[in-house]
């Protein structure tokens, strides 16, 4: 078996995007919704459009991880959106990192976590994550990348909303 690779993502990888990142989601989350949230959830989020238009737009930082042909993961990095009054238009956030569960343990999502971190920063620029209240796990992670807990704010899966942290980090 090779080694997993990581590529920006072009326009031509949106199809690819949107199945990856519905199915990855699916994986992760799809036992906290009712099927019919999670399918409307899906069906606005996991877009071929959407990829295709943040491939494209160079305000995005969008990569895709892949061994042997089959697609493994991504990472979808930009300006913040987060509902925290301290952002700002100069903010970067870490929107998703997602890989799928045979390549989770291998150090992927650590790979594809550090290369969004790295493209997102620049002189001054404050950082932001949104993260599930429920991801324990992530919290830990981000912590050890510097990020602090400043906020929650509700995230929309259909019908649901889901409690969410929002985390920062201040440049260096």
């Amino acid at each position: 078996m090779s080694e997993i690779q990581i590529r920006p993502a072009g326009p031509a990888d949106a199809e690819t995007l949107a199945r990856l990142g519905a199915e990855t989601f699916s994986a992760t989350f799809a036992h906290l919704y009712p099927p019919q949230d999670l399918a409307a959830f899906l069906a606005e989020a996991h877009t071929p459009e959407r990829y295709a238009a943040w491939a494209a737009d160079p305000a995005y930082g969008l990569w895709i991880a892949e061994r042997d042909g089959q697609d493994l993961g991504y990472a979808l990095a930009g300006p913040c959106h987060l509902p925290h009054p301290e952002v700002t238009a100069d903010c970067g956030e870490l929107w998703r990192v997602y890989v799928r569960g045979q390549a989770q343990g291998s150090g992927l999502g650590g790979r594809l976590l550090a290369l969004s971190l790295d493209w997102l920063a620049r002189p001054g620029r404050r950082l932001w994550i949104g993260v599930w209240s429920g991801n324990a796990g992530a919290q830990r992670l981000y912590a050890r990348h510097g990020f602090t807990k400043v906020g929650e704010y509700e995230f929309p899966v259909g019908r649901v909303r889901d409690q969410e942290f929002i985390l920062s980090r201040r440049p260096a």
